[in-house]
């Protein structure tokens, strides 16, 4: 049985037996047990006491955190603040040179905002769809032992230092690249592509079985089943076959990185995935399951559409996780300040702006106030707002859900 329990000033007050209860004693009832017991004002005054430094201990330590991210904006800012007041904005963001050493130095950032946008954009599109596969897998098709043994093993990735991964890409992937690009090329994609036709076969198979009439799903997802295999088969040969022969010049390039960026950014999606789909709950799940639903049919149209917020804030921090990343791309990117030519070819190398801040402030640090200088705090104040921008999305996003599923109606009135 619950016990409520109330505070009670009482002062002095006959007890029934002849005598009254002290002044200063506030009577502590559990009403559910009928007891009363007596503690002393000075007790009560000291718990309140106690109550009110850890609630001061705990707002000061929230607003440090605040200040510091504060603090980090307005140091940048100001550091960054003289360049563009003496070289403006236009040859920062429109121009390809840079060249910040030079007798004449230019200052040309587009190459270095291009070359962190295609690594980040390559492994945001590697470790999305595979860190959703793994979190759905997890979450919704193994066994709850064996789901709490592989996401330990997963998460031990994000526990590996970048500087691991960047001299894995340097000395294992880059040459295996060079030396053997087509087929590394054409063993990747089957590797990426072999599975999830897979998965879609079955998934496809079984949304086309749940629309047809009980009596003939079985033959229908067998015989779909069958051809979606043929055809994901067939596709998967196709595009390997294209991909062998293909040169690769240099192993340090922007493939390399975001491949090495999506195996570092897939654990964070998929343990925030993988939360997201398990707080839905198994009441939705059996709910769809006893109205008829298959499986590929709750999770595309249940199960996802609860968990989407938590999914978009999944792939906002894989993303944040690739951008702001340092060691590997300025290990493996090959750091070429140029656009690749056609643009979107990720078998050249490229320089990014987590590079060439590490790269280039040991030569500026020494001529601090200098437009080499400021130009590295500079691209500081970019990264750091794509990151803020990239919070606020994730936030607004999970706001927005929260926000339509406070209003929603609870039924249209109708029986």
């Amino acid at each position: 049985m619950a016990r409520s329990r109330a505070l009670v000033y009482t002062g002095p007050k006959n007890n029934g037996m002849g005598s009254t209860a002290p002044a200063n004693k506030l009577r502590i009832g559990h009403r559910s047990l009928g007891e009363r017991i007596f503690v002393s004002r000075r007790r009560i005054q000291l718990y309140n006491a106690f109550e009110r430094v850890a609630s001061g201990l705990l707002l000061v330590t929230t607003l440090a955190s605040v200040l510091a991210v504060l603090f980090i904006f307005i140091f940048i800012f100001k550091e960054a603040l003289p360049f563009f007041r003496e070289e403006g904005f236009r040859e920062f963001f429109t121009s390809t040179k840079w060249y910040p050493s030079s007798a004449e130095p230019e200052f040309g950032a587009l190459a270095l905002l291009y070359g962190s946008a295609i690594v980040t954009l390559g492994a945001t599109l590697f470790a999305a769809p595979l860190g959703l596969a793994v979190a759905l897998f997890l979450s919704d098709v193994v066994s709850f032992n064996v789901r709490q043994v592989v996401k330990p093993i997963v998460e031990v990735l994000a526990a590996i230092p970048s500087v691991v991964y960047g001299f894995f890409a340097l000395v294992v992937f880059a040459p295996l690249m060079q030396n053997q690009g087509g087929i590394f090329l054409a063993i990747g994609l089957t590797l990426i592509l072999g599975p999830t036709g897979v998965i879609l076969s079955v998934i496809s198979a079984d949304l086309l079985a749940g629309a047809v009439p009980e009596k003939a799903r079985t033959p229908v997802r067998l015989a779909s089943l069958l051809v979606f295999l043929v055809t994901a088969g067939s596709i998967t040969f196709l595009l390997a076959r294209a991909v062998s022969g293909i040169t690769i010049v240099s192993g340090t390039n922007a493939l390399n990185v975001a491949i090495v960026l999506g195996i570092m950014a897939i654990p964070t999606v998929v343990s925030v995935s993988e939360d997201s789909l398990t707080a839905v709950g198994r009441s939705l799940r059996e709910a769809s399951y006893s109205l008829g639903a298959t499986r590929a049919e709750t999770l595309f149209r249940v199960v996802l559409p609860a968990a989407k917020s938590g999914i978009t804030t999944a792939v906002i921090l894989g993303v944040m996780r690739a951008a702001g990343e340092t060691m590997v791309v300025w290990m493996a990117s090959g750091n070429a300040s140029r656009i690749p030519s056609p643009f979107y070819n990720l078998l050249e190398p490229v320089r990014t702006i987590t590079a060439t801040i590490a790269g280039d402030m040991g030569e500026a640090d020494h001529i601090t106030g200098s437009a080499r200088y400021s130009v590295l705090f500079a691209l500081a104040l970019v990264l750091l707002l794509f990151v803020f921008i990239c919070n606020l999305a994730s936030k607004w996003s999970t706001q927005k859900v929260a926000h339509r599923a406070k209003v929603r109606p609870a039924g249209n009135g109708r029986r």
